[in-house]
């Protein structure tokens, strides 16, 4: 692994940050942390953490020796001075007298010895920092040391490769116990530059930022050496028969983990597909059923992806219908292990638990790699992340050795640790999140109001418009990962094309909101038949296209979904001249029914928008005075000129399909949004 530390740059550090009144250890300590936080194979979203021993004065004139230690939520490769809290360090030196002290106590200690009070928890390895004695001390769970320690003889290796330079902790979970034997194992031998935690990482000590990072640097490369000159090839690859593509899969898998509430609800998940040579010679392995299935490479990363990943077989693209009900069943006897594992692991002590969730966070599918999985596509990346890392430890271990992993009751009171329950209880989900919705015509006024209200809601977004620019710019604006795609819904082709990248990109699809149209004028009677023809392939035929690809998707993954259309008040109540728009639009209007019919015992649902009059692409400026004019009143007056008075907007319009998203025993339903006109009321 190569240094990073440049003069320059941890100069420019400290001149950056003395502008605001932020002393040059400080600066040092934010710039190095960032190095590590920046490597992957050293830390990974939210891993590890430092620390710097300095002197503060507080607010009225007091000055104190402080510890300041990365706080919970922050990221290393983003760290601010603010992201590493003060905490009065003489108390926390004061508990290492203590014989016992419970976590929940460990954090109220740190949060009570704050120089600011409105600074987030202190890292909960806090005290090992503490009890230490260096100004400047780094810890990473690097992948090549995990690859080490995670041997039956890993001490013996690490005596070999370090030799007396570090010291060796026996395995203990993270907290108070562990913070007393790390500093007595430090103090019979002073002279180390770190120490090793077994099957846990690393931490590096000096008295400069440059001197503890440059250990860190100099121990993971003697590791990653060693490792080197191991076997080269780990696993022996199955022989794959033709696999079936992603976009096939992905809504099989993804349906397969939604966990069934009742009443024909979902908890969804969002998936997230990595595939890379070291992953895919993984996944592709004769034996990976046993290798991947020991357990994690260290204790914290069973918070995020469990204990071990859902195995799938192979998907054949000639027998999917097999792959679906293997899949299933496979996620079934997963479930059941983990139930298992909980009520084995909880009976040992008496703590009061409540079990997490059953399901997987990460799945190997040979043929096509690994998915992540999670509630959001941020918690899916974050598991793919791990996973990816995961996985190349594992491959380190067996190069040397073979991958050895706790066992099960040592896991689970990581996965069960009350510090993080703490957290997991903190943690709320958003009407929609775990969904997928697709909007089409998504870069007009409606469209894009659309994208942003689901996506506010929780749903990852699909953005399709005829012109890619618009979709990007409508997707940016609405947030929570949505994507932009150009596509022309009215040709079949590309229609398939952009639900494939969709399924690629989340894992599937539970909500359409067909919307895309465009509005041709003419009386009917000397009408051009390509006029016609034109506005039923946009208006009605490309409604039937992108329903037909949602369907297939929402059958695949077999959790019901939502098909919503925009069919104007053009359908119930023609306009003079109109005929073009309204016909195709009547004829949308009976395909959402015709879908409701035939599709809601598969708990698929079909509801129709009735929307008029709201100014975009469609009804431009140009056509507001065109239509105004005609009727003798103010563009304004034409724009409200309904019951309620009042201009309706694309706001309105997108409210009314989410509303239609959420009720979850409505179907074959219209809602019209025009601001009341009798003549177009449904009856």
């Amino acid at each position: 692994m190569k240094s990073l530390w440049n003069a320059k740059d941890a100069q420019a550090a400290i001149d950056r940050y003395a502008a605001d009144g932020i002393g040059a250890d400080l600066a040092l300590r934010v710039y190095t942390t960032r190095l590590l936080g920046g490597e992957p194979k050293l830390v990974l979203h939210g891993g590890g953490n430092t620390s710097l021993k300095t002197r503060i004065t507080d607010m009225v004139g007091d000055e104190w020796e402080v510890l300041c230690v990365k706080g919970s939520g922050w990221d290393m490769g983003s760290i601010e001075p603010a992201g590493l809290p003060a905490v009065k360090l003489a108390p926390l030196r004061k508990a290492r007298a203590f014989d016992v002290l419970s976590d929940e106590d460990m954090v109220k200690l740190q949060r009570a010895n704050l120089i600011d009070p409105a600074s987030p928890n202190p890292s909960v390895e806090t005290l090992m920092h503490a009890f230490l004695p260096h100004a400047y001390v780094d810890h990473t769970h690097s992948t090549a040391i995990l690859s080490i320690v995670d041997q039956p003889n890993g001490q013996d290796l690490c005596r070999e490769i370090f030799g007396d330079r570090l010291g060796i902790v026996d395995y203990v979970a993270p907290g108070f116990e562990l913070s007393k034997v790390a500093a007595e194992v430090y103090e019979a031998d002073p002279a180390v530059e770190g120490l090793i935690l077994d099957k846990h990482g690393i931490f590096t000590f000096g008295d400069t930022a440059e001197s503890a990072y440059e250990r860190m640097i100099e121990h993971v490369t003697l590791a990653e050496a060693y490792i080197a000159k191991g076997r080269k090839s780990v696993f022996a690859p199955i022989s794959l028969a033709k696999t079936a593509g992603l976009a096939e899969v992905a809504p099989i898998l993804r349906g397969a983990v939604a966990e069934a509430l009742g009443e024909g609800r979902y908890a969804r998940f969002v998936l997230e597909h990595r595939s890379t040579p070291d992953v895919d010679a993984f996944v592709n392995g004769r034996d990976v059923e046993d290798y991947a299935t020991r357990g994690v490479s260290t204790p914290d990363l069973v918070i995020r992806t469990k204990k071990k990943p859902l195995i799938t077989t192979v998907p054949l693209d000639d027998d999917l219908d097999g792959f679906r009900a293997d899949t299933r069943a496979r996620v079934e006897a997963y479930m059941a292990d983990y139930k298992a594992y909980f009520a084995r692991c909880d009976a040992l002590d008496d703590v009061q638990r409540t079990i997490l969730d059953p399901m997987p966070r990460v799945a190997l599918v040979p043929g096509l790699g690994l998915f992540g999985m999670g509630r959001s596509q941020k918690e899916a990346a974050i598991a793919a992340d791990i996973a990816e890392i995961w996985i190349e430890a594992v491959i380190g271990a067996e190069r040397i050795g073979t991958f050895t992993a706790l066992p099960d009751e040592e896991l689970f009171k990581l996965e069960y640790w009350s510090l993080e329950q703490a957290k997991l209880k903190s943690i709320t989900y958003k009407p929609l999140s775990g969904q997928v919705a697709v909007v089409t015509g998504g870069g007009g006024a409606i469209g894009a109001a659309t994208a942003k209200i689901f996506a506010s809601e929780g749903a990852h977004v699909a953005v399709l418009d005829l012109d890619g620019k618009s979709a990007d710019a409508a997707a940016g604006a609405a947030g929570n990962g949505a994507i932009g795609l150009a596509c022309d819904v009215t040709d079949r082709e590309a229609v398939d094309a952009a639900f494939d990248r969709i399924c690629e990109s989340f894992g599937g699809v539970d909500i359409l909101i067909s919307n895309a149209g465009a509005a041709w004028q003419g009386e009917i009677a000397s009408l051009d038949d390509a006029v016609l023809r034109r506005s039923f392939e946009l208006n009605f035929f490309a409604h039937q296209s992108v329903a037909q690809a949602a369907t297939r998707v929402m059958l695949a993954q077999g959790t019901g979904g939502v098909l919503l259309f925009n069919t104007s008040k053009q359908a119930v109540n023609p306009g003079k001249n109109f005929g073009a728009y309204g016909l195709p639009k009547a004829a949308t209007l009976f395909l959402s029914r015709q879908y409701a019919l035939e599709y809601g015992r598969f708990g698929i649902r079909s509801n129709a928008v009735n929307a008029d009059r709201i100014r975009s692409g469609l009804l431009t400026d140009e056509m507001i005075a065109q239509r105004s004019r005609a009727r003798g009143v103010s563009e304004q007056d034409y724009l409200s000129g309904n019951l309620l008075g009042q201009e309706v907007t694309a706001e309105h319009v997108a409210r009314a399909f989410l509303h239609h998203a959420l009720a979850e025993r409505t179907t074959a339903s219209v809602t019209t949004v025009d601001g009341g006109n009798i003549e177009a009321a449904m009856r």
